[in-house]
C-alpha cells in the first residue's frame, strides 16, 4: 500500500525538502506539491489526497484555517494531516484538528519517517477494519509495522511480550527473539498502536501484553525472565483489569 501525498508549504526550501523526504520514502506517492493552500485544496476537491504535509503559517489561507474546512467535509476521515512548522505554540491547535503529527523544523528524515510510519499504521489499521466490517479497526488487526532504522518491519501482536522506553526510542521485546526491535518512536505511540484489550500500560516505562502474563506479584507482573514494576499512576487500571479476570 501507498499513501498519495501532497506537501504544501510557502518556503521553497522546505517544500522541495519535505517532497525529497516524500519520493525517498518508499510506502509513500508524492501527487501534488502546492505553496499555496488555497491551490492545495482545489487539487484536494479534485483528487484522492490520503496524507497532507503542511506548513501552518501561509497568506491567504493558513495550514490550520486549511484543516477546519477539511475536518467539515464529509470524508475528511479520508484525508489527515501532518504539520511542519518552525512555531512549537501551534502544536496544541495542530492536535484540535486532529492532525497525525506534528513536526518541528528543521527537521531530519528519522523525525519525518517516524511521522509518516505514524500515519501508515493508521490507513492501514483502517483498511483492515473496513474489510473486516468492524467498527474498531484495533479489533481486525493482528500485526503492526514499526519503524526499524531505515525499514519498515511487520511485527505480528502475539509475538510481542512487552514493550520498553529506551531514551528516544522503544525497545519491542519478542517472543520470538532473543534481542528486542530498537524503533524510533514514544512510548505514548505505541500505546495509541497497540489494542487496548490485549496491551496495558503499568508503568511509565512499560507497555505489556497482557496474554503474556506469567504471574503477578503485589507490584510487579513477571512476563518470562522479566520481572516489571507496576508504576503508581497505573495500579488502579492494572488492580481492576486483574478483579475482571479473577471474577
Amino acid at each position: 500500500m501507498k499513501l498519495k501525498c501532497i506537501a504544501v508549504d510557502d518556503e521553497p526550501l522546505a517544500l522541495q525538502l519535505v517532497c525529497k523526504y516524500i519520493e525517498q520514502t518508499a510506502f509513500l506517492e508524492l501527487i501534488g506539491q502546492f505553496s499555496s493552500a488555497i491551490e492545495a485544496l482545489g487539487f484536494i476537491n479534485q483528487h484522492e489526497v490520503q496524507l497532507i504535509f503542511m506548513d501552518i503559517q501561509m497568506p491567504d489561507l493558513s495550514g490550520m484555517e486549511l484543516a477546519r474546512v477539511l475536518d467539515g467535509k464529509k470524508d475528511s476521515e479520508h484525508t489527515r494531516i501532518i504539520f511542519a512548522t518552525a512555531y512549537h505554540q501551534f502544536a496544541i491547535e495542530g492536535y484540535k484538528v486532529d492532525a497525525l503529527d506534528y513536526l518541528l523544523k528543521p527537521y531530519s528524515y528519522e523525525d519525518f519517517l517516524n511521522a509518516a510510519t505514524k500515519a501508515y499504521n493508521y490507513f492501514e489499521r483502517k483498511s483492515r477494519s473496513q474489510e473486516s466490517g468492524s467498527s474498531k479497526s484495533e479489533q481486525a488487526l493482528d500485526y503492526i509495522f514499526l519503524k526499524v532504522e531505515y525499514q519498515l518491519v511487520k511485527v505480528m501482536l502475539h509475538d510481542i511480550t512487552h514493550v520498553e522506553a529506551y531514551k528516544d526510542y522503544v525497545k519491542v521485546h519478542l517472543r520470538s527473539k532473543n534481542s528486542p526491535l530498537l524503533s524510533l518512536t514514544t512510548l505514548k505511540n505505541m500505546e495509541e498502536l497497540l489494542p487496548e484489550g490485549k496491551f496495558m500500560r503499568i508503568h511509565r516505562s512499560f507497555i505489556i501484553s497482557l496474554d503474556h502474563i506469567e504471574s503477578v506479584s503485589k507490584n510487579s507482573v513477571h512476563i518470562g525472565n522479566h520481572e516489571i514494576s507496576i508504576g503508581e499512576n497505573y495500579k488502579e487500571a492494572f488492580l481492576a483489569f486483574m478483579s475482571r479476570w479473577m471474577s
